[in-house]
């Protein structure tokens, strides 16, 4: 697992092979199902599956609903795949958005090696230095391994 000012990255072995999980990542309405930090709703206007440069709508919830906009900005079928997240709306996104998540897989002895990573390095506006807070750096790590977890879950048989 690596850290810095701007990433927080977790990993886990899967024991599943790397295209059925990277099959539910890359599919937006499975993400209510993985997501390890309830607050991902339902996917809306997105595509069945991601590919690079597509962009998928999400319905969230922390606190308050909202909606986030995101796109594809890393695409390697099978191995690697990040989206950019951005709000919905020209005038939040002077406040917020340019987080990237990403995951990678890469062949393991009993699985899969899944990494996820959370990368606020172009975030914009104040809530950076929030985000930068080892309390919300510890709770988004939490949160990723449950996701992991979940994902392992669902795919593992």
């Amino acid at each position: 697992m690596s850290e810095s000012p701007d990433v927080v990255s977790v990993e886990r072995v899967i024991a599943a092979p790397a295209d059925r999980i990277f099959e539910l990542v890359a599919d937006p309405a499975r993400h209510h199902d993985i997501d390890g930090s309830g607050s991902v709703r339902d996917a809306k206007s997105s595509p069945t599956r991601l590919t690079m440069g597509a962009t998928f709508g999400m319905s969230m919830h922390m606190g308050i609903n909202y909606s986030m906009l995101n796109e594809v900005i890393e695409f390697d079928d099978g191995k690697r795949i990040a989206w950019q997240t951005g709000p919905v709306g020209n005038f939040q996104g002077k406040f917020f958005g340019g987080r990237i998540w990403r995951y990678e897989l890469e062949a393991a002895v009993g699985g899969t090696l899944v990494r996820e990573s959370w990368d606020i390095s172009q975030e914009k506006g104040p809530i950076k230095g929030l985000l930068r807070m080892e309390r919300t750096k510890n709770h988004t790590r939490e949160a990723m391994e449950k996701t992991l977890a979940n994902i392992a879950r669902l795919t593992e048989q």
